[in-house]
């Protein structure tokens, strides 16, 4: 998980990757063109995000999973505001301490909490299935804003409940044994700690630049990552010489790719291209993960994983495209 997972909410998407997902504009679809740079950079948000579990999964073969998860939005969080502060002045990272808090809490919640429970999953848990049972998180959302008295509508319900289907039927590999429940169950929670948190960034004082935002975030995010994995014990016998190659290049691919090139794509795709569009991403990722976790680690497909993926993958569709039309 690599950015935040798409709220369906026309007004408010939130984001499936660990960066902030800024505020669309509100201009109208009229002034939005779908043009060839409007592919390349969907294209760029499908695969690379899709393409972070496979990361993820094989970072974690060597690196200690919340250790390297902070390292990875600290850094990450740096080279933005540092980009930042380049391009556009120092002044552009001031915030006030109620939007710094705000940042902060989000950045616990969707980096500690969702990523960082989805990295620690993964030593145990094949990356496709982990971006399946991830993929779930507008439908946790949808029920997030019927408790805080919205009303998304019978499409989003039903989507809800699809999605709920698929995610029962991703647990059996956990329940017969295949893969580990507890590792599964982690990454329910992690999902759970996703929504809460993509849901609370929309209504609580953020600020008001959301690059601004992505940064403190990640950096916040990656600060707690990194208290949890010293509260663990991961730097027990930690050796850096101990890293494979593999791990480093997958680490590096996550920092510049996952969380700085993906993330600028899907703002700039917020300000240009229609929301109904920006938004398939989120039952796109996870069909790119399962099929680069079967390419290039040999993950199984089983029948719960590709009946349950399908499943959970029709009910974000449904929830997205119901929210279109609204």
């Amino acid at each position: 998980m690599t950015s935040r997972a798409a709220d369906p909410a026309p007004t408010t998407p939130t984001t499936a990757t660990p960066a902030a997902s800024p505020r669309p504009s509100r201009g109208g679809p009229t002034a939005r063109r779908i043009t060839g740079a409007v592919w390349a950079a969907l294209a760029i948000v499908y695969v690379v995000w899709g393409s972070t579990y496979l990361g993820i999964r094989v970072v974690v073969e060597t690196m200690p999973p919340f250790l390297s998860a902070g390292a990875r939005f600290v850094v990450a969080g740096l080279l933005l505001a540092a980009l930042l502060a380049w391009r556009k002045g120092p002044g552009v990272l001031k915030v006030g301490r109620p939007q710094l808090a705000s940042a902060a809490v989000v950045g616990l919640l969707l980096l500690v909490g969702g990523n960082g429970l989805v990295v620690l999953a993964e030593t145990s848990v094949p990356s496709g299935l982990a971006a399946l049972l991830v993929a779930v998180v507008p439908a946790w959302v949808v029920l997030l804003r019927t408790a805080f008295g919205e009303r998304p509508g019978a499409g989003a319900y039903t989507g809800v409940l699809l999605g709920l289907a698929g995610l029962a039927v991703l647990t059996l590999p956990g329940l017969s044994g295949e893969v580990r429940i507890g590792g599964v169950l982690t990454v329910v929670v992690a999902s759970l700690l996703w929504s809460a948190g993509s849901f609370s960034a929309s209504r609580i004082p953020m600020p008001a630049n959301p690059f601004s935002a992505s940064a403190y975030e990640m950096v916040a995010g990656g600060l707690g990552c990194v208290l949890v994995g010293l509260a663990r014990g991961e730097q027990h016998g930690l050796d850096l010489t101990g890293f494979s190659a593999r791990s480093w290049t997958a680490f590096g691919y996550l920092v510049l790719f996952g969380s700085l090139l993906a993330f600028t794509a899907y703002a700039w795709l917020l300000q240009t291209a229609p929301l109904s569009l920006v938004a398939t991403y989120a039952y796109v990722n996870p069909v790119v993960a399962v099929a680069l976790g079967a390419l290039i680690l040999g993950e199984a497909v089983t029948w719960p994983i590709a009946l349950g993926g399908a499943v959970v993958v029709a009910g974000v569709c449904l929830i997205v495209s119901t929210e279109r039309r609204n």
